[in-house]
């Protein structure tokens, strides 16, 4: 499937609010979810960066998101809600494939509940926490369903880098850290 361009920061169309998915078992979707993922693995190979991605970043206004966590399988998730928050936050360093010279501080609820429909239509609950920041990333994504960027929801402007200052001084403390280099003997 071919990889697709990836909207940035000013175009309008990450702003827009999406339209639910009436067939999440269509070939359309099924399409969909396969550039969503070619287009993340690229990104990911390329720079490093991309733990999920948004049908919206590719100028589709669908409730569509696909997450790749490292040593898990791909992972579609169609009409995603959140339905419960805990009223615990956390503050966390966000980014996003539409601006990744851009780093900010954000605050997330440490825990939600997300209900979604998988590609066969079939409806799920998952509860999400701090494991793989797995909260914190399925709260990014959904945001882009709804048209709202992590850039909208940094807690101080001060926190905001460019990408060089968050790898010199940030990167250990992120999802991104290297993972420790194994030693064989």
């Amino acid at each position: 499937m071919p990889i697709r361009p990836i909207l940035q920061l000013g175009d309008p169309r990450l702003r827009e609010k999406c339209a639910p998915v009436e067939e999440p078992a269509s070939p359309e979707i099924r399409e969909l979810v396969r550039d969503l993922a070619d287009t993340l693995a690229h990104w990911r190979s390329t720079t490093g960066y991309g733990r999920g991605i948004a049908a919206p970043q590719l100028g589709v206004l669908r409730r569509v998101i696909f997450l790749k966590l490292p040593d898990m399988e791909p992972w579609p998730l169609i009409n995603p809600e959140i339905i419960e928050c805990s009223p615990n936050k956390i503050i966390v360093w966000d980014a996003c494939l539409s601006f990744l010279s851009i780093f900010m501080q954000v605050e997330r609820h440490r825990e939600i509940t997300v209900r979604y429909q998988n590609l066969y239509g079939e409806t799920r609950d998952l509860r999400a926490g701090d494991e793989r920041n797995l909260s914190e990333l399925l709260q990014h994504e959904i945001d882009h369903l709804d048209g709202i960027l992590a850039i909208d929801r940094v807690l101080d402007l001060k926190t905001i880098c460019m990408r060089e200052e968050f790898e010199k001084r940030h990167r250990q403390a992120s999802p991104y850290a290297p993972a420790p280099a194994t030693v064989t003997r």
